[in-house]
């Protein structure tokens, strides 16, 4: 009852408003790394469901406990990450394994402080080099699709320019908006009311998992590195510069559990949000920051709603060119690479080793069965540490000795 008193119509509206940026923004990304991952539409469906679910639950749970504005996403550099990689051998059974590795290593993370401490340890030029490198071939999508569906792009493309001149978070709404205005004019009535005909609720489709070493450490590892590096640790930095506590275990723990336990059905890793958390954290979710946390439980019953729409939002995408939802969670990304880039070439003294991972990460390449983006993060970290070790000879050769006369 104490915290029902908490809850004002700031909060709520602001909650509502996250939930449907969060969602609106970023579901196409995530459709498009199930397609990658070799999801049949019954089994996207089921993982969008799963993952919009174990956000929404999560988003229930922490703020309560927390007592602070805790908003949760699913990981969006980690399904660009899937979207942009070729499909497993195994398929999408093979995928779901790469995806429980990740969900463990979040729990172990959790569970031993230490190893959270190690991955913030990673230079953070490296770690937005690598995140970068994973968002470029999909922030290449918009351009494409450009080219080959100018008809459908256009539109889409205009009203997100529009979106941010108005405000940056009603970019991608407006585009998403946009989209489903050229659908309705160029797709095939028919066909689609036959697909909608099935009901809303998506019909759960089971997979069996696969778990085979080489895709758990060039999928798994890496899904695990882009999830901490991209989405946890500034949604952390995003909670602390506002004054609100960043309980980081228990976060990680609940989170870890939650992805863990969604993960077979091919949800997307769950994880802290930063933009979102950005939202809820303002005065616009209350004037008294101690009632804020409202803001994220409402966003959190919100996103457990629109579960339910993920049969038609599967529909949906099978319904649209493919070019088009690429292109739409290209722009999505935008902004994102932007920020990874510049964060990536901060420091002057060190630009090769951000550009060595950056470039791997990028190109797509396997070697030994593993990604490129798992041998960027081992290349530009072996030239950032030699880099280092050498600028440390040379300023300590470069200082003047002090014993000579």
């Amino acid at each position: 009852m104490t915290a029902l008193r908490d809850l004002t119509a700031s909060a709520v509206m602001m909650g509502l408003l996250a939930a449907f940026v969060g969602y609106s923004a970023s579901f196409a990304i995530v459709m498009a790394a199930l397609e990658a991952m070799g999801a049949t539409e019954a089994q996207a469906a089921t993982g969008l469901f799963f993952a919009t679910l174990a956000m929404g639950l999560c988003s229930l749970v922490l703020p309560l406990i927390t007592r602070a504005p805790s908003a949760i996403a699913w990981s969006t550099p980690g399904a660009a990450f899937l979207a942009s990689s070729a499909t497993l051998p195994g398929g999408f059974g093979e995928a779901l394994g790469a995806l429980i590795t990740c969900g463990v290593l979040i729990l172990i993370t959790g569970l031993i402080p230490a190893l959270g401490r190690w991955v913030g340890r990673i230079p953070k030029p490296i770690a937005n080099a690598l995140l970068a490198g994973v968002l470029l071939k999909l922030c290449l999508a918009p351009a494409l699709a450009l080219g080959s569906i100018p008809a459908l792009m256009i539109p889409v493309i205009l009203a997100w320019i529009v979106g941010l001149r108005l405000n940056r978070l009603a970019a991608m709404p407006l585009a998403v908006l946009t989209m489903a205005v050229v659908l309705a004019f160029t797709v095939d009535f028919e066909a689609a009311g036959a697909a909608f005909s099935a009901g809303w609720f998506p019909t759960v489709a089971p997979s069996m998992p696969i778990f085979e070493p080489v895709s758990m450490l060039s999928v798994g590892l890496p899904l695990y590195l882009v999830t901490m590096a991209g989405q946890n640790i500034p949604g952390f930095a995003v909670l602390e510069l506002n004054n609100f506590p960043a309980r980081r275990p228990l976060m990680l723990r609940v989170t870890g559990v939650a992805s863990l336990l969604s993960a077979p059905f091919g949800a997307m890793p769950i994880n802290m949000s930063a933009i979102t958390a950005a939202m809820m954290c303002g005065e616009d979710a209350g004037a008294n920051p101690v009632k804020r946390y409202w803001a994220a439980t409402i966003s959190g019953v919100s996103y457990c709603l629109l579960a339910l729409l993920a049969g038609v939002t599967a529909t949906l995408v099978t319904i649209a060119p493919t070019a088009l939802i690429i292109g739409i969670a290209g722009l999505a990304l935008i902004p994102a690479l932007v920020g990874s880039l510049r964060s990536a070439f901060s420091e002057p003294g060190q630009l090769e080793a951000p550009a060595l991972t950056f470039l791997t990460a990028a190109s797509g390449m396997t070697l030994f069965g593993v990604s490129g983006a798992f041998w960027g993060l081992v290349l530009g970290g072996l030239v950032w540490l030699s880099k280092s070790l050498l600028n440390r000879q040379t300023h300590a050769s470069s200082k003047p000795d002090d014993d000579r006369a």
